[in-house]
């Protein structure tokens, strides 16, 4: 499907505007902007500062601008001349007002293709007095009924936990690159953990051609669904040395593990969550929703730790 701004066949193609292009947890905005590049699409790349990370996205060939996502007028600033959207934002107390502020604006321009919103699967098993979830999830399911109570044209992404989520790397590291251990509290609860690549290749996928996935919502894991001795396994295989589970309570896991990270209490009070409802199962879900639309499968736990393995080795001696 083509598309470019209104006026004669030499008009140059609108861009595509990547919001959360600066990075985040799994840096799936940054991904979307290197594989939309990759295409040969042109990119506009919504960072909240200037910063070393911004100069990669120019070298990708994309134009970068500043902005914050809860201010009308710098959205307004950044969605001018753009008819797709891909909307994502970190672990934030802001996120609803960001969700409400980008749909307003949006709305008010009336020449969107497509809003490609990045949720969480949690969403999924929500309703209007769930009390379970974190504040995170509480905004992700917020922001969702603002977007499509807006009219916009928008396609949901409901990813599970990701491989680049700190529960399954940096919390884990430790004991992994020291005694072999990944020491999580979920018990024998399963989970379908999804790279932030694979996400990104979905989103990808959409904007370069929306118009057959206006309006849908797609839940996307990873290729299994297994508990902590399938994913122990994996890590075992990857990393060519054992590694097992140890379970372990959940409020001595975020005693011991969780609060030395030093996250802020918002992020922590989020992580701390994902861990309890994962012992809880609610992270058993398995789609293949990623291989249906991009034509490849998603990578394996396996696979990703291969391919990030120095996080989990020990450190050299001297």
């Amino acid at each position: 499907m083509a598309f470019g701004t209104p006026g004669d066949g030499a008009s140059a193609p609108a861009p595509i505007l990547v919001t959360g292009a600066g990075g985040s947890v799994g840096g799936v905005g940054r991904t979307v902007v290197a594989l939309l590049r990759e295409r040969g699409l042109p990119v506009r790349a919504m960072v909240h500062r200037e910063d070393e990370r911004t100069k990669s996205l120019r070298e990708l060939g994309a134009e970068v601008v500043t902005g914050d996502l809860t201010l009308p007028a710098e959205v307004a600033r950044c969605l001018e001349g753009t008819r797709r959207v891909y909307f994502g934002m970190g672990v934030s107390s802001s996120y609803l007002v960001a969700a409400a502020t980008v749909a307003a604006v949006a709305r008010a321009t009336g020449n969107l293709e497509v809003l490609v919103d990045v949720s969480q699967m949690t969403v999924s098993q929500m309703g209007v007095t769930s009390t379970e979830e974190s504040d995170q999830q509480r905004l992700h399911w917020l922001a969702e009924q603002v977007l499509d109570w807006s009219g916009l044209p928008v396609v949901h992404l409901r990813p599970t936990v990701l491989l680049d989520n700190p529960l399954f790397t940096t919390l884990a590291a430790r004991t992994i690159a020291e005694r072999g251990v990944i020491r999580l509290p979920f018990g024998t609860g399963r989970s379908s953990p999804i790279a932030a690549r694979d996400v990104a290749r979905v989103a990808a996928t959409v904007l370069a051609d929306p118009a057959p996935h206006i309006g849908r919502v797609y839940e996307l894991t990873g290729p299994r669904s297994q508990d902590m001795a399938g994913v122990a396994a994996e890590f075992s295989r990857a990393l060519g040395r054992p590694v097992t589970h140890e379970d372990v309570p959940l409020d001595v896991w975020a005693e011991e593990v969780l609060a030395p990270a030093g996250l802020h209490p918002y992020v922590e009070q989020h992580i701390a969550t994902m861990a309890r409802l994962h012992r809880q199962g609610r992270y058993d879900r398995l789609t293949r929703t990623v291989e249906e639309i991009t034509g490849t499968p998603g990578q394996t736990i396996e696979e990703y730790v291969t391919s990030h393995a120095p996080l989990f080795q020990p450190p050299n001696p001297g």
